[in-house]
């Protein structure tokens, strides 16, 4: 079975909770650099749901545990890490307010994953009326 890069269990999940509370959002849209999860283009916000294993989560400490093919996923996920970073800085060189949550953050603590966005849009919100 492939591994998912779109529409992953807690993408659905925070898609739909999102949805329900109002928000309009587009999904992996190619006309926002780095095609985020979600894309908020009124407001200027991107949300990317980010696997711990493919995006490098405590990667100084992780990469010691691969024991098989070490060198394609070193490369890989140093990669993806680097990636990550140059999309972030683009994003918010563009005006772009850029959230990122681990897969296992918003399985765990899913409430306080979505009050973030939502602080986040309300401070998005008060800053475009003033």
């Amino acid at each position: 079975m492939a591994i998912k890069s779109k529409n992953t269990k807690m993408e659905l999940k925070l898609a739909k909770a999102l949805w329900q509370k109002g928000y309009r959002f587009r999904r992996n849209s190619k006309f926002v650099f780095g095609k985020p999860d979600f894309s908020l283009k009124k407001w200027k916000l991107a949300i990317f749901v980010d696997s711990e294993y493919f995006h490098g989560k405590d990667w100084e400490a992780e990469k010691l545990r691969i024991k098989t093919n070490r060198e394609f996923w070193w490369k890989k996920i140093e990669g993806n890490i680097e990636r990550d970073k140059t999309v972030n800085r683009h994003l918010k060189d563009k005006g772009w307010k850029v959230l990122r949550f681990w897969t296992g953050d918003i399985r765990k603590n899913f409430d306080i994953c979505l009050l973030t966005i939502e602080q986040q849009m309300e401070e998005l919100k008060n800053d475009k009326i003033l």
